[in-house]
């Protein structure tokens, strides 16, 4: 095998995730790259003075905060008007976390050791303290006159 011929084959044998940009995946390995951590389905509120984005322990009333996953995930955008729309274009705005797959890709990153995709399993999201699992409660138990700023959350950063 010559040098050009190796190269092709080790650019052939890499996961799809290390060969194409997110606007080359399939609608599959789109969705394949979800982690299912739950950290975009929390309510978010930005500062006014200073613009930061701050992430809540408040989820979307669609998400089941133990599997992380959405309860009516074909009908989530109607059902919440304001719920994520991803797209390669949009996964590098402000509030989307730093540990999310579609934004490390996009920003060069690679996926973390403990996506699902890596690791082969879905538990190690929770293990590395990734998830929202046991972290959030959904928003129809919070009262409506609490302030956002109340149930302001540091997640670990990835």
């Amino acid at each position: 095998m010559n040098q050009s011929e190796h190269g092709q084959s080790a650019a052939a044998e890499a996961p799809f995730w290390a060969r194409k940009t997110l606007a080359e995946m399939t609608a599959a390995e789109w969705e394949s790259l979800c982690d299912g951590c739950g950290r975009c389905c929390v309510r978010r509120f930005q500062d006014e003075e200073t613009g930061e984005i701050h992430p809540t322990a408040i989820s979307c009333r669609l998400l089941d905060s133990e599997s992380c996953r959405c309860r009516r995930y074909q009908e989530r955008h109607r059902l919440v008007p304001e719920c994520e729309r991803l797209s390669p274009q949009t996964v590098r705005r402000p509030g989307l976390p730093s540990s999310c797959a579609y934004r490390r890709l996009a920003e060069g990153r690679g996926l973390a050791w403990w996506h699902p995709l890596v690791s082969g399993t879905a538990q190690s999201v929770v293990d590395a303290g990734i998830s929202v699992r046991g972290k959030v409660i959904s928003e129809q138990a919070v009262h409506t006159t609490e302030p956002l700023a109340a149930h302001v959350v540091r997640w670990v950063e990835a």
